[in-house]
């Protein structure tokens, strides 16, 4: 694997805190890395390290095979972009702020112009140039944030929790934005978040960061697979629920919950739990499928979030369900919001947390 970017035992102090401790990673050319890990394990430290902003306390920093040292450090940070996560815009049009980096690179106003169109489209804000940034949604905002990113076209994007808080619409265009970009470009992203449906539907490999060392890398199945208290602690699971489970005579545990819902599970627990189901484990179907799953719920959907060749939909079956499917799927399956329809899921795919 070429490196887009390698950190070699950097170690990050602030005073007596240590925010990265003996972190060694490779990030490979057009990958899509994502790092995950509790507020406080060194997510944001390790993507300003990786973006040249700040200097590790130790250890070394290669971005494309260049020890990046004190007298090229100037020259790296052009080959990198970040965006944080609280977004700061200047107070003018939004051409003003996404060509702002394109300018202070000599570009020509024509060229200037095609870049600053070209990435507005891209996250789907073509026509603001002359609205005012500040007066946009927070979900606008952080897209402005992005084209502004994307319109310098770096080989490198790190992304500090980019849809932290925001709404489904402007999280659904943020993520579309993110593949697209990976695929057509070739933009090489490392993606720091809580979001593990992004982590699962975006991401080659994903890294567990907990308290400043590296715990874990791999594909996002053999870090994600199976219930994990350090996940419970951080992750944003979804179609978690909390109820009294009893054992059953068969060797399965059936859990109570709200509104006389009431699931099965391959587990033996008795007592108050809390379990959850991925959405990628659930079936969707538009009649009773005969099947061995122990799970079958009537609901409608109430929302619908188009992610390229994914649809994730929001059903009320009682309790609020997310489910993700193909596109085709969904197109084939003349879905919509409004739908009814019945999800079906396994004993075997609900986890305890």
């Amino acid at each position: 694997m070429k490196a887009q970017i390698e950190l070699k035992g950097i170690t990050k102090k602030y005073g007596e805190i240590t925010a990265l401790d003996d972190v060694s990673l490779k990030v490979g050319r057009n990958e899509i890395f994502t790092v995950i890990g509790p507020n406080g394990s060194g997510k944001t430290t390790m993507l300003r390290i990786m973006a040249s902003i700040d200097k590790p306390t130790s250890g070394e920093t290669f971005l494309e095979g260049q020890k990046i040292n004190d007298k090229n450090r100037g020259q790296a940070r052009k080959k990198s972009t970040m965006v944080f996560q609280r977004t700061a815009l200047f107070n003018t049009t939004v051409y003003r702020n996404v060509a702002y980096g394109v300018k202070l690179r000599g570009y020509s106003r024509k060229e200037t112009d095609e870049k600053v169109k070209e990435s507005l489209n891209l996250v789907k804000l073509g026509g603001y140039e002359k609205r005012v940034a500040k007066e946009l949604s927070g979900g606008e905002k952080q897209r402005i944030s992005l084209a502004r990113a994307l319109v310098l076209n770096t080989d490198l994007l790190l992304l500090d929790e980019p849809t932290g808080n925001l709404d489904p619409k402007n999280v659904s265009i943020i993520e579309e934005t993110i593949s697209r970009i990976n695929r057509e470009y070739g933009t090489t992203i490392v993606l720091a978040t809580h979001n593990m449906f992004q982590v699962e539907s975006l991401t080659n490999r994903v890294g567990l960061l907990l308290g400043g060392k590296l715990a874990q890398v791999g594909a996002p199945h053999e870090v994600l697979k199976g219930p994990s208290k350090n996940l419970a602690g951080f992750a944003r699971l979804e179609n978690v629920f909390s109820g009294k489970s009893e054992i059953l005579r068969e060797g399965t545990s059936v859990i109570g919950i709200d509104n006389g819902l009431r699931i099965e599970a391959a587990l033996r627990k008795s007592g108050k739990v809390t379990i959850f189901v991925r959405p990628e484990d659930i079936l969707v179907s538009k009649k009773i499928m005969p099947s061995s799953a122990r799970n079958v719920f009537k609901g409608k959907i109430y929302e619908v979030s188009d992610l390229g060749s994914i649809v994730r939909l929001r059903v009320d079956v009682g309790r609020d369900f997310v489910v993700q499917i193909t596109k085709r799927s969904f197109i084939e399956m003349q879905l919509n919001v409004g739908s009814t329809i019945f999800l079906t899921f396994k004993a075997s795919s609900v986890h305890m947390v």
